[in-house]
């Protein structure tokens, strides 16, 4: 398993480039007129998509935050070691 703990872990992750591509200057220092502007455009790949969604759903439901926030509080929250073996098994094989 690799852990990438950085920025450029990221946007490996993402499908983003480390180092954006660099603009060539025109000679003479005199910039151009909106003409290599004009065909510029921008495109999200499938993963920046689903996380930029994923950050927009909710799916949050209050109740049972709460109720497993009262258990924790009272000391009285208890999983199953199976259950959650189970959970890292199907992670690992990719079936979660």
């Amino acid at each position: 398993m690799d852990i990438r703990n950085s920025l450029d872990g990221l946007r490996s992750l993402l499908g983003v480039n480390p180092t954006p591509p660099s603009v060539p200057q025109p000679k003479g220092g005199a910039a151009t007129t909106g003409s290599a502007f004009d065909t510029d455009r921008a495109t999200l790949s499938n993963a920046a998509s689903e996380f930029s969604q994923a950050l927009t759903d909710d799916g949050v439901r209050p109740e049972k935050v709460a109720a497993i926030q009262s258990a924790l509080a009272a000391g009285t929250y208890d999983v199953p070691a199976s259950a959650v073996a189970s959970k890292l098994v199907d992670a690992m094989l990719g079936s979660a």
